[in-house]
């Protein structure tokens, strides 16, 4: 019989009441440590103070009127985000996918109000993930996403990730711009090297087509800065963030320079639920914890904690792990065993982590993570290896699954 919630998700058999901190805990009160942070969403965690009370009291003011009317709340969001990036105006809705495709969307107009409406057309990189909509299943290019679905939607053209001679031999007089990932998240964990966005940014100032970052997953203090690109030395001329903005909250932002998002003008672009009183109050929340001094700092230290950890556990046991990849507190395991396997063994001794493209395990707690819950976690993933250290019985696991 089919089941009322549509079985869309292959979900663990785990239902978590309550959670504090980098903790998820179930109604009978086992714990986990939740090294998933639903995604990289959770970014403040479980039950943060400061974030609780901003979204009970704003709930129990206003929750919701429209964009037809003035949100005080939004623009005050605005305005700090403004003053912390290289933007100069603001959008917000309510995905990582409403964002990508709204930031797809403002290239393309960027492009028809300055005399060129033929450059629709956006490059996109192997591996990538730009959300679930037909269009950002389409610039995404995973044929396992598009399958059934029907054609793609037209303008996206892929080349490989990190390879610039490829990028440069697909640029062509109907090329827009180019949307890419500083790391790849569900592709593996996959960063972008440094030079590879420097050299996006000067193809894109040469031909005159528009950088467009997706900063969904790796944005929002993720990698240690408040968003990817400032440790690369280059700006995008558009950027999208979501996951972890409001920190658990449904909300996604599109960040833009005056001379791409002027052409998004009245009635040409628009949402029901975004950047409504209550999304605003809770992303406001966690900017605040954000731009506290130190809070950088910190997710810096504890991610070196948890690399490293993770680096000796992969020394340890060739056999299972060929190395770490990411930054900050985005970071994969590379697994050489399947690494489903290795997540369902991780969830047996109480950790929470996520599959990824490549055979990787991507591990990416909450940013507010303290040293000693990441000497747990370490201890806990290094014991679920312990305990599946023979290929074969990690192979035998994962075709019992």
């Amino acid at each position: 019989m089919m089941p009322s919630l549509m079985p869309t998700y292959a979900r663990e058999n785990l239902a978590f009441a309550r959670g504090e901190g980098a903790w998820l805990i179930t109604e009978d009160g086992r714990r986990y440590l939740d090294f998933g942070a639903g995604i990289a969403v959770s970014s403040l965690g479980h039950g943060h103070p400061h974030l609780v009370a901003a979204i009970a009291g704003q709930a129990a003011r206003v929750m919701h009127v429209s964009n037809l009317y003035r949100v005080p709340e939004a623009e005050r969001l605005a305005e700090r985000l403004v003053a912390a990036t290289f933007a100069d105006s603001v959008f917000f809705c309510n995905s990582g996918a409403e964002a990508n495709e709204g930031m797809v969307k403002m290239v393309r107009r960027a492009m028809a109000k300055t005399g060129r409406p033929e450059r629709t057309r956006m490059i996109c990189f192997e591996g990538a993930f730009h959300g679930r909509t037909l269009a950002m299943l389409s610039a995404t290019g995973n044929p396992k996403y598009l399958d059934g679905f029907g054609p793609p939607v037209d303008g996206f053209d892929h080349v490989p990730f990190g390879n610039m001679n490829a990028v440069r031999d697909a640029i062509t007089p109907q090329t827009a711009g180019i949307l890419v990932e500083p790391i790849q998240g569900e592709g593996g964990v996959r960063e972008a090297p440094v030079n590879f966005l420097r050299d996006l940014r000067a193809a894109c100032d040469e031909w005159g087509i528009l950088l467009a970052l997706d900063e969904v997953q790796c944005g929002m203090g993720r990698t240690g800065t408040l968003f990817a690109y400032q440790q690369s030395g280059i700006e995008p001329d558009v950027l999208s963030a979501a996951k972890g903005i409001a920190g658990g909250f449904p909300m996604g932002a599109i960040l833009a320079r005056e001379s791409v998002a002027k052409y998004l003008t009245a009635g040409t672009h628009g949402t029901t639920f975004g950047g409504n009183p209550l999304a605003a109050a809770g992303a406001n929340a966690v900017l605040d914890v954000m731009l506290e001094p130190g809070f950088f700092d910190h997710v810096l230290a504890r991610g070196a904690q948890l690399k490293a950890g993770l680096a000796a556990l992969a020394h340890e046991m060739p056999d299972l792990f060929e190395g770490v990849r990411g930054r900050g507190l985005m970071l994969g395991l590379k697994c050489v065993v399947p690494n489903t396997a290795f997540q369902a063994a991780c969830v047996e001794e109480g950790v929470l982590t996520i599959a990824a493209g490549e055979n990787v395990l991507r591990i990416v707690p909450p940013l507010v993570v303290s040293e000693a819950d990441v000497s747990d976690g370490l201890a806990r993933i290094r014991r679920a290896a312990l305990r599946h250290h023979v290929p074969d019985t990690v192979l035998r696991a994962a075709g019992a699954r």
